[in-house]
Formats: C-alpha cells, sequence, structure tokens
C-alpha cells in the first residue's frame, strides 16, 4: 500500500459543526493551511456550504463569495486543492481560482454538469455516496451499487477512470447501524476497483462510539482509530481535521506493517 493520502478540512463557514467560524477570513484560512502543510496534509478540501445536521440553506453567490478569495490565496501555496461542493458553477470557478480537485456531496446527481466540469479540466473527482431515500436492503451492497451507477455517470460524460475516487459517505442518508456495517465491509467498496477516500472525521458515528458527551476535538483520537482501520481494509486516503495525528499513526502503521511484512 502507498503512503496514505491525508485530506485537510478547512470550513470557511459560519456554522460547520466543528470548525465553523474559525476559517471565514483569507488570512486565518492561509495560516490553517501553512500549518496543515507541515503537519503532513497531501490535499486541502475548501467547503463554503455546511452540510451540518440543520444547516443552513445558502445561495450560490454567496458559497462563491465565501470560497473563491481562500482558493485564491492557496493557490500560491505548493499543495493540492479540493472544492468541497455539489455545484458545477461553484466547482468551475473553484477551479478557474486554483482548486485541482472536486469533492461532490451527491455523486454527481444534484447537479449533473458537475461531472462535465471533471472531464473539462482533467481534476480528479471524489464520488461521495449519498441519496433522498435512505432506505435499503443491504446498505453495503446498495451502496456500491449506487456508487457504480455514478461511476458510469462519470465515465459517459468523459471523466477518465484515474480520476475517479469513491467514498461511502459516512454520515448521509445512512443511520449509526448502517455506517458500522459500511466501516466493517470497506474492503468491499476498495474492491470495486477504485480508490477509496474515508470520512469520519468528528462525526455522530464518532460520537456515538465514544461517548455522546465528548467535544468535537475529543473525537480526534477514535477518528484515527477508524483511520487505522480502514486502511487495513484498503482505503487510500482520509479526510480529516486533526492532520498531525492521523499523519503520524498512519505513517507508523505503515512502518510497522513493512517491518513486519519485510
Amino acid at each position: 500500500m502507498d503512503k496514505l493520502i491525508i485530506m485537510g478540512i478547512l470550513n470557511v463557514t459560519p456554522d460547520s459543526f466543528s470548525d465553523g467560524g474559525r476559517y471565514q477570513s483569507g488570512d486565518d484560512a492561509f495560516k490553517r493551511a501553512e500549518e496543515m502543510i507541515s503537519e503532513g496534509v497531501n490535499i486541502i478540501d475548501v467547503g463554503g456550504y455546511s452540510t451540518r445536521p440543520g444547516h443552513t440553506e445558502i445561495t450560490e453567490e454567496e458559497e462563491l463569495s465565501r470560497v473563491i478569495p481562500v482558493i485564491e490565496k492557496l493557490s500560491t501555496l505548493d499543495i493540492e486543492i479540493s472544492i468541497d461542493t455539489f455545484r458545477s458553477n461553484v466547482a468551475e470557478q473553484a477551479i478557474r481560482a486554483g482548486a485541482t480537485m472536486i469533492n461532490d456531496q451527491w455523486r454527481g446527481t444534484y447537479d449533473e454538469r458537475i461531472l462535465d466540469v471533471a472531464a473539462k479540466f482533467d481534476v480528479p473527482i471524489f464520488l461521495m455516496h449519498n441519496n433522498t431515500h435512505g432506505k435499503y436492503q443491504d446498505v453495503v451492497t446498495d451502496m456500491i451499487g449506487e456508487l457504480k451507477e455514478s461511476v458510469s455517470l462519470a465515465e459517459r460524460h468523459g471523466v477518465k477512470h484515474e480520476n475517479i475516487w469513491l467514498d461511502p459517505g459516512i454520515g448521509f442518508a445512512k443511520n449509526r447501524n448502517e455506517e458500522m456495517e459500511i466501516i466493517k465491509r470497506l474492503d468491499e467498496l476498495v474492491n470495486v476497483g477504485y480508490p477509496v477516500l474515508l470520512a469520519v472525521s468528528r462525526k455522530r458515528m464518532i460520537k456515538d462510539m465514544i461517548d455522546d458527551e465528548t467535544t468535537a476535538e475529543e473525537r480526534d483520537e477514535a477518528t484515527a482509530a477508524v483511520t487505522l482501520y480502514g486502511m487495513e481494509k484498503g482505503i487510500r486516503a482520509v479526510r480529516v481535521h486533526n492532520i498531525a495525528l492521523n499523519r503520524k499513526l498512519a505513517d507508523s502503521y505503515m512502518k510497522l506493517k513493512g517491518d513486519v511484512d519485510g
């Protein structure tokens, strides 16, 4: 297995569940990005639209006003930048401003043109599992089936095979038992043949795993434990808040695995 890719979360929103309001200004976002780079991040994921439970809907114009100045500023750094959005125009403007990847919360189903944007600019796109029904006969089998449909759709729009990533969508359209089932069977998603990004950082699944009274930051160790479990299952990347912790544990895991297997 190659070195784990770490995507660092940079929410430029006032209402994200963990860090809302901290990095709305360009200067604060830039400083946090520099910290992430020093801690070993590979991708900085910029999001201007909160998807936390009870989030406030915002216009496309508001989303653009949040993310574009930050991406323009971050583009001076030597780092990959992903735009966390489901809107095609936001994705396109973000790429023009310096983003190099698209992280689509709706796997190309909300605004299908986002797939055209990924194809046009020849950039990687993360297809995160999500739907409007949340009903499954077998959550893993059904999730994989829906993601395969999105892969086929993306390829019909001209997205290259090597530019497609999959994300099981923990925290979206699933209950806690279904999310745990997905975690246990991550290898089935990995076996589909596309690299998998796992995004569980500080989410309610982690909260329920350890203690319902924890703060967001107090869920970092349990998040890192899921990172290591995911690595055992073959995931290629994680999307997290605490870069340093996940980097140290992932690198130590790889060194240990290399020493033991070698």
